[in-house]
């Protein structure tokens, strides 16, 4: 992605704004959540807001850039104020994942447009034959999708940090749940989870997520 900063500066700074509003809302998502499921404390610290600088990670942002996966600041929540203890959990692990699926919908949508009104401008920016507004703001939209995407599936592995590993404490046993709380806990299995992520499971993990893109832009803009 960072390629773009050379070769095409507006594409990259169209998919860094969008890329910072698809964090923000991520994390407003599960805030938001928090608060309708029982529990203020998302409220308190500020993170039901749009404000980048309440939610980006600076780390995770770079290296969303880099390698096209990263996070923001988690949101914090205190599952024992919620009003049905697993219902809640689940709400709020998931409510990101969905932001970020529907922004992906939608920016997709729009590429379908971009594609079907400005067929030609669309093509020259894609093959590289020069640059235009709407081939521009379609390349923009599909990595942003793309991304949002990555986002999500990323979000969905049920391995603690991620939201997954919430969901699935969602559905755990009571007596098996704490498991998952201490690894959470623990800053060593945090940085180990990390350097899998770059390493061992980087392949896999991308393999997954390039099988999930393929279905989703065949489905929703057929041909392309």
């Amino acid at each position: 992605m960072l390629s773009y900063l050379q070769t095409d500066p507006l594409t990259f700074f169209l998919l860094v704004a969008i890329l910072v509003i698809s964090l923000s809302a991520h994390e407003w998502g599960h805030a938001i959540a928090a608060l309708w499921m029982g529990d203020p404390t998302a409220q308190e610290r500020g993170r039901i807001s749009f404000n980048p600088l309440r939610h980006l990670d600076p780390f995770g942002t770079l290296l969303l850039l880099l390698v096209g996966f990263g996070w923001a600041k988690p949101v914090p929540i205190n599952p024992n104020n919620f009003r049905r203890y697993r219902w809640g959990l689940f709400v709020v692990s998931i409510a990101g994942i969905v932001i970020n699926l529907l922004m992906a919908l939608l920016l997709t949508l729009l590429l379908r447009v971009l594609v079907g009104t400005y067929p030609a401008e669309v093509a020259a920016t894609f093959g590289r034959n020069g640059h235009n507004l709407p081939g521009t703001i379609a390349l923009a939209a599909l990595l942003a999708a793309s991304i949002n995407l990555s986002l999500a599936v990323f979000n969905l592995l049920p391995i603690p940090p991620l939201d997954g590993s919430k969901i699935l404490q969602s559905v755990l046993p009571s007596r098996l749940q704490p498991y998952l709380w201490r690894l959470e806990a623990n800053p060593t299995y945090t940085l180990v989870a990390m350097v899998l992520f770059l390493t061992v499971l980087r392949q896999p993990v991308a393999g997954l997520i390039g099988w999930v893109r393929t279905g989703f832009f065949g489905a929703l803009i057929p041909g392309f």
